[in-house]
């Protein structure tokens, strides 16, 4: 079974969303969106380095909830930035250290990073576990680091082995 459906979940994400996205479940939608979930499935099979464990899933839920709060708040922050007349946002780079080995956790935090307005994920150096952050209004650099390591590492640690 695993050979024809390696990644059942992703198979049944994909399936629900492609049954949401043609506001049918007709025996043709059906049977058309379980190929291209088993296709998917298949494809994901050869790029995902390693099997996908979340260990804590309440750890998760909490980590999509910070990261939605956080995402808010830099859209108003930036927001509030673009808009209020006072001397250019001092933009800036940091080179942090990180403890998370997990490429899906690697994986997600890039994506956190990159989706919160404000900061993008650039660069990664396995070899130093170092990540190069680029932050629109860079006002202290410490407290960036501690807010990435406090609020997204220490949770993505205890959610994946």
């Amino acid at each position: 079974m695993k050979r024809i459906l390696p990644h059942p979940l992703l198979a049944a994400i994909i399936l629900i969303l492609w049954l949401i996205l043609q506001q049918s479940a007709g025996l043709g939608h059906l049977l058309l969106g379980s190929l291209i979930a088993v296709g998917v499935s298949l494809a994901a099979s050869a790029i995902l380095p390693e099997r996908v464990r979340i260990r804590r899933p309440l750890k998760f839920a909490q980590l999509m909830a910070v990261a939605g709060l956080d995402i808010i708040r830099s859209n108003l922050a930036v927001m509030m930035v673009l808009f209020h007349p006072r001397p250019a946002p001092k933009a800036g780079f940091i080179e942090m250290q990180l403890e998370l080995k997990s490429e899906t956790g690697l994986a997600i935090l890039a994506v956190l990073l990159t989706a919160t307005p404000g900061s993008a994920w650039l660069e990664y150096d396995r070899e130093r576990s170092t990540v190069l952050i680029h932050v629109f209004d860079l006002v202290d650099a410490d407290e960036w680091v501690r807010t990435v390591k406090q609020r997204y590492e220490a949770l993505l640690l205890e959610i994946f082995p």
